[in-house]
């Protein structure tokens, strides 16, 4: 298992993840695009000091960007979705 900060690479903070967080209480995670969802949820639980009560992973795509005259092409990434106990939350999306 990669180290907790190698698997949580970053929190995605955006209008539409501020919206999720809340209605519905989701927070949105930038990972490692090796790292399962066991090991999502023991990361954020260990860095957070809370429960998370689920955790949904998906692969996003890299966007076709242009680079001078030719077509070049951004990283893929993987984003996942976590939900936690009610009553927990993590403070750097309050603020």
């Amino acid at each position: 298992m990669p180290t907790l900060h190698r698997t949580i690479v970053r929190p995605i903070v955006t209008e539409a993840t501020s919206a999720a967080y809340q209605e519905r209480g989701e927070y949105y995670f930038e990972v490692a695009p090796d790292a399962n969802k066991q090991e999502i949820k023991q990361a954020v639980e260990r860095l957070f000091g809370v429960k998370v009560t689920g955790v949904w992973t998906m692969n996003v795509r890299g966007k076709a960007r242009r680079v001078g005259t030719t077509t070049g092409r951004r990283p893929h990434w993987k984003k996942a979705i976590v939900t936690l106990r009610e009553g927990d939350t993590i403070g750097i999306f309050e603020g």
